[in-house]
């Protein structure tokens, strides 16, 4: 089960300090959400912070693209650092290229799907991907409520992973806390993206030790053992 600590919800005013407290309390990724303003109704990081703060931890990044134009942004970003760029299905027959753009680059692939959109449409993608990632929110902002409604999409994923023997992870992402982590665990995530549940708690370790623990029982209970 692997914890990975969203800095969208960190302290901007100590990014270098955050991305270190962040390693320290063993996280075993960093997730980093890009935001264009279209896409999302919002804005966040360039590739310059990424490279900046690379150098600083070993731990991997995840680079999420909630980007209409992905294309010009995957380059820079493997380029600063990222080990894993996600886009968006909701980009329609433009995926397929975004994924081999991202793999070309010897990075890994990962592809989003949002709570709206029909799992059908990710199928085709399966056998090209690294990662999927279920958003348990409308993307955009930080400290939303969990959907609910999200847990049948990645029971579907997981039926997909057993069923054509792939390995692709599954991660979730928006309103992920000890609760949420052990219900989408059961349901066959297996990476789970935390900010407001992590980095607002004074003892970080203990806060990520806590959710591992949590995924795990409720992987358990659901009778998955990870790919």
């Amino acid at each position: 089960m692997i914890i990975a600590p969203s800095l969208l919800a960190s302290n901007y005013g100590r990014f270098a300090d955050e991305v270190r407290r962040a390693a320290r309390a063993g996280a075993e990724w960093l997730h980093l959400d890009i935001m264009d303003g279209h896409f999302v109704p919002n804005l966040s990081f360039g590739p310059g912070l990424l490279r900046t703060l690379r150098p600083l931890t070993r731990i991997p990044i995840e680079a999420h693209l909630m980007c209409s134009r992905p294309e010009v942004l995957i380059e820079p970003f493997a380029e600063a650092g990222a080990n894993l760029v996600t886009v968006h299905i909701e980009l329609g027959e433009r995926v397929s290229s975004l994924l081999w753009k991202i793999k070309s680059l010897k990075k890994q692939a990962g592809l989003a799907i949002n709570p709206p959109t029909s799992m059908s449409l990710v199928e085709p993608y399966l056998k090209q991907i690294d990662l999927l990632l279920v958003m348990t929110v409308n993307p955009g902002f930080g400290g939303q409520s969990f959907i609910e409604e999200m847990i049948p999409k990645i029971q579907q994923a997981q039926i997909w992973r057993q069923e054509r023997d792939l390995a692709f992870r599954i991660e979730v992402d928006g309103g992920i806390d000890l609760v949420t982590a052990a219900e989408c665990a059961r349901a066959g995530a297996d990476k789970f993206v935390s900010g407001t549940a992590l980095f607002q708690r004074r003892n970080m370790r203990a806060a990520i030790e806590k959710m591992r623990a949590a995924a795990f029982e409720g992987a358990k209970n659901g009778g998955y053992r990870g790919v």
